[in-house]
C-alpha cells in the first residue's frame, strides 16, 4: 500500500526508481595483523584514498573540485591519523583505530555551536568511510541507472561518483538542504529529499521522490506513478526549453528587464558558458583561492585577470576573502571561537590583517586595468568597515602608482548579510550593494539552514526577510546605485516572483541555473498580484 514519508526538499524535481540502500561500514570486521602490519595497512589505505579522491577531483569543476580538494588536503595532513597510529602501536586493529580517531574528530564538529561546522562533519565522514573501504576491501556499491540512492547520509565524493545523467534521486534520513551534497544535487538537477528521520531505513522497493514537496512515496500507486512520471517529463522539457532561451535577455512578461549575473569560484565554473548569456559576474568567492595565494599578489592577479578577460567588458564583482565561519584558513582565521559564524569572519577578519588585505586589494586594482572590477566586502556591519577598507584601497593605489604598475580604481561595495546593516541601507555610502540571501535569512530568522529540525524557519519567503530585502532594494538603490541579490534564493524559480516584487532588478546565480532563472523571470507580470505559467 502507498505510504508517504515526509522530509525536507533539498533539490527540486521528481523521480521514480528502485531504492539502492547504502549502509555504514562500522559493523564490518577484518582480521588484524601485527602492529607493524596494521600501521602499513592504514598508511596504504590512506594513500589509496588520496589517489582515489585526487582522480575524482580531476574530473570536477567549481564547488565540486573545491570540496574534493579539501578532502585531499585533510587526508594528506599527518595530524589526522596521528591518534589512529598511536592506538595501533598500543595493539588496536587498524580499522578500529581509524574509526575511533575519526569518530572523535567528527563528534567535535557535530558538537560545535556553528551550524556550518556541523555540516563540515560530512566531509570527515566521507574521508573515514573511504579509508575504511580500502582497509576492509569493500568496493563502493554500484548504483543502477535511475535508482534512488537511500542512506542515513551520504558524502560529497559518493554523490560525485554517480553518473546522474541517466536519472535517479537521493533520499536521506539525515542531511540538510544547505549541505555540500544538496548544493551539488541542485547544480546537477538531481531530486533530493533529506531529514526523513528513522523511517529512511525502511525505504525499499520502488520509490517516488518529490524534491519540491520534500516527500518520498513508498510503493506508489499507479496514479502516483503516472503523475510523478508526467511531472518528470514535464520538468525535463521545461529545462530543455529554458536552455534554448539561455542567450535571450531576462525580461518579465510586462517588459521589465532583469539583470542576470553569475556566482563563481573561479574560471573553471565558466567552462563552456557564453559570456553573452549574462550581464557580468556578481560574486566571485575568493576564499577558495586562499590556499597558497593569500600572500601571493601575482597569483591572485592572474586569477582575477582571467575572469575580467572572460567577461569581455562586463562588470566582474570579486568578494574579498570571506574566511571564517565555515571556511577556516590555518594561520589566518581564529581558532576556538564559540560561534565562528558570529565571530571574526569576512571584512572583520580582513581588517585585522591589513598587510594581507592590502595584497588582495593591489591585485584587484591591477586587474581593474583590464576591465570593470567591483570589490565587494563580506559580512559588513557598519559604515566604519567600508571606510576602513576604502583607506586601505587608497593606500594600495598609491603603492601601485609609486611602483609604476598598470592599475585602475575599482568600485567598492558591500554585501548585505547582517540584518542591522540591511536596516541602515539608506545611510550606507558604497558604490553598490549585494544581498547575501543565505546568511541574511539565517540571521533574520535565527535558524540554521543545515539543521533539519529548524530548517523550515529559515525561509526566504518569510515576510520579515522579504521586508528586509525590499528595504535594501529601495533604500540602497537611491541615486541609481546598483543593488543585486546573490545566494540560493535568487536562482529558485519558486522564489523569483516574490523577490522581484520587493523591487529587486538584479539577481546573481550559478552558471548552470541561469537558463532556469531566466525562464522563471519571463513568467512574472509585475503589474499583477500573481503570476500564471504559460
Amino acid at each position: 500500500m502507498e505510504r508517504a514519508v515526509a522530509g525536507l526538499g533539498a533539490a527540486a524535481g521528481v523521480a521514480v526508481g528502485p531504492a539502492c540502500r547504502i549502509h555504514a561500514l562500522s559493523t564490518m570486521e577484518r582480521t588484524a595483523g601485527t602492529p607493524d602490519g596494521e600501521r602499513a595497512a592504514l598508511a596504504g589505505a590512506i594513500d589509496a584514498a588520496i589517489a582515489e579522491v585526487t582522480a575524482l577531483a580531476a574530473g570536477q569543476e567549481g564547488d565540486a573540485a573545491d570540496i574534493l580538494g579539501f578532502q585531499v588536503a585533510m587526508l594528506g595532513d599527518d595530524a589526522l591519523a596521528e591518534d589512529a597510529f598511536a592506538a595501533i602501536a598500543g595493539g588496536a586493529p587498524a580499522h578500529e583505530a581509524w574509526q575511533a580517531a575519526l569518530g572523535a574528530e567528527i563528534d567535535g564538529y557535530l558538537a560545535a555551536d556553528d551550524p556550518s561546522f556541523r555540516a563540515r562533519s560530512a566531509d570527515l565522514e566521507d574521508i573515514r568511510d573511504r579509508v575504511l573501504r580500502h582497509l576492509l576491501g569493500v568496493p563502493e556499491a554500484e548504483l543502477v541507472p535511475g535508482a534512488v540512492l537511500v542512506a542515513r547520509d551520504i558524502q560529497p565524493s559518493r554523490f560525485l561518483a554517480v553518473d546522474w545523467s541517466r536519472g535517479g534521486a537521493v533520499a536521506l534520513g539525515a542531511g540538510s538542504p544547505s549541505s555540500h551534497v544538496a548544493m551539488l544535487a541542485r547544480a546537477r538537477s538531481v531530486p533530493m529529499v533529506v531529514g526523513l528521520g528513522a523511517p529512511w531505513a525502511e525505504l525499499a522497493g520502488l520509490l517516488a521522490v518529490d524534491g519540491d514537496a520534500g516527500i518520498v512515496v513508498v510503493e506508489p500507486s499507479p496514479a502516483t506513478l503516472s503523475e510523478t512520471r508526467r511531472r518528470a517529463v514535464s520538468g525535463r522539457k521545461a529545462a530543455a526549453d529554458a536552455q534554448r532561451g539561455l542567450l535571450e535577455p531576462a525580461v518579465t512578461r510586462d517588459g521589465t528587464p532583469i539583470q542576470i549575473l553569475l556566482n563563481v569560484a573561479g574560471l573553471a565554473d565558466l567552462a563552456g558558458f557564453p559570456a553573452a548569456a549574462c550581464d557580468g559576474i556578481g560574486l566571485t568567492r575568493t576564499e577558495f583561492l586562499a590556499e597558497g595565494a593569500l600572500d601571493d599578489e601575482e597569483r591572485q592577479l592572474a586569477l582575477y585577470r582571467d575572469l575580467v578577460r572572460w567577461a569581455d567588458g562586463r562588470p566582474v564583482t570579486i568578494r574579498t576573502f570571506d574566511a571564517g565561519g565555515d571556511k577556516p584558513v590555518p594561520g589566518y582565521t581564529v581558532e576556538g571561537e564559540t560561534n565562528p559564524f558570529l565571530g571574526l569572519r569576512g571584512i572583520r577578519l580582513s581588517l585585522r590583517h591589513p598587510e594581507r588585505f592590502g595584497i588582495q586589494l593591489r591585485a584587484l586594482a591591477r586587474a581593474a586595468a583590464d576591465g570593470p572590477v567591483r570589490v565587494m566586502l563580506p559580512m559588513v556591519t557598519g559604515q566604519d568597515e567600508i571606510d576602513a577598507a576604502g583607506r586601505l584601497l587608497d593606500r594600495a593605489l598609491e603603492n601601485l602608482r609609486a611602483a609604476g604598475l598598470p592599475h585602475a580604481c575599482p568600485q567598492l561595495g558591500a554585501m548585505v548579510e547582517v540584518p542591522a546593516f540591511a536596516l541602515a541601507a539608506g545611510e550606507v555610502r558604497a558604490d553598490f550593494l549585494s544581498i547575501g540571501s543565505n546568511d541574511l535569512t539565517q540571521y533574520a530568522t535565527a535558524a540554521a539552514r543545515d539543521d533539519p529540525r529548524v530548517a523550515r524557519y529559515a525561509d526566504p519567503l518569510h515576510p520579515g526577510v522579504l521586508a528586509l530585502i525590499g528595504f535594501v532594494a529601495r533604500q540602497g538603490g537611491v541615486d541609481g546605485r546598483p543593488v543585486s541579490l546573490c545566494g540560493d534564493a535568487g536562482a529558485d524559480p519558486r522564489l523569483i516572483p516574490a523577490l522581484l516584487r520587493t523591487g529587486l532588478r538584479s539577481l546573481s546565480v550559478a552558471p548552470g541555473l541561469v537558463a532556469a532563472a531566466k525562464a522563471a523571470i519571463r513568467t512574472v507580470d509585475l503589474t499583477r498580484e500573481t503570476d500564471l505559467d504559460g
